[in-house]
């Protein structure tokens, strides 16, 4: 397995963390992408930590929603209170940095939104620097408007420079996108991690993702240009959606973390 490829906590959130690990180790995947709710409970993030300790794993990411109860408009200092715990839980795991969910907007404009992500989130920086721990914000569907604010790479790239953060690239959210290419030269001296996963044309909901080389996502042409322009980070599986639970968690994500593990042995990664 290609010690760049990471998978996401998220393809089997129906197992906890221990179990998820332990998974990963055995399909040979080195590094894993865990979200806090689950860690937030003593006997997972204690199962996390047994994990690292016997150095079968290393924690690549934490995923954390940040201000979605209810949304950036009426939340309060307990989105920075929730964040500087899960901080303290990335040092501790050696994770290297923490991608947020911002979020949704309530009844503010998206720039009012994203000056009220700053403010919220700026008690959180320092602390997160002297933890050694990188924060990102990623680029998400539109269709998750109700937790989240940036739906392009060009915004999310303009949240993280005005939040004075890092980026987390999720390329089933921009390969669409125009002039890709030049986006990613744009952003990648920001980002913290890129996520892979397909898309199947027609399928309209959310979540609808698809294991590498099933869908239309030029991911070979894509992956080539984000390693040229200089990436040197993970490249995480978030695998979810009706395809991935038809032909169950475990199948897709094997599947999915040999084919781009290939696909980045080939690319020269």
């Amino acid at each position: 397995m290609h010690p760049r490829v990471s998978l996401h906590q998220v393809a089997m959130v129906d197992r906890e963390t221990g179990p998820f690990l332990q998974f990963c180790c055995e399909i040979g995947v080195q590094h894993a992408t865990l979200v806090s709710p689950r860690l937030l409970q003593a006997s997972e993030l204690r199962a996390a930590r047994e994990a690292v300790q016997h150095g079968t794993i290393q924690i690549g990411c934490i995923n954390h929603p940040f201000a979605l109860q209810p949304d950036l408009e009426r939340h309060t200092e307990r989105a920075a209170n929730g964040l500087m715990q899960v901080i303290d839980m990335a040092a501790e795991l050696g994770a290297p940095s923490i991608y947020l969910i911002t979020g949704g907007r309530g009844a503010l404009l998206w720039e009012q939104a994203a000056e009220r992500f700053a403010d919220l989130l700026a008690p959180c920086r320092e602390h997160a620097a002297r933890q050694g721990v990188a924060l990102l914000v990623e680029n998400a569907s539109p269709l998750t408007v109700d937790i989240h604010i940036a739906h392009t790479l060009p915004d999310a790239l303009r949240l993280a420079r005005l939040a004075e953060i890092g980026l987390c690239v999720d390329l089933h959210a921009c390969w669409f996108e125009a002039d890709l290419r030049e986006k990613l030269a744009e952003a990648l001296p920001l980002t913290g991690l890129v996520q892979v996963s397909d898309h199947v044309p027609g399928d309209r909901t959310t979540p609808c993702r698809a294991v590498p080389g099933d869908g239309a996502v030029p991911l070979e042409a894509i992956l080539r240009d984000v390693l040229d322009l200089g990436y040197t980070g993970l490249f995480d599986l978030e695998l979810l959606g009706p395809r991935i639970e038809a032909e169950g968690p475990a199948k897709a994500c094997t599947r999915a973390a040999h084919t781009l593990s290939n696909l980045l042995t080939q690319l020269g990664a």
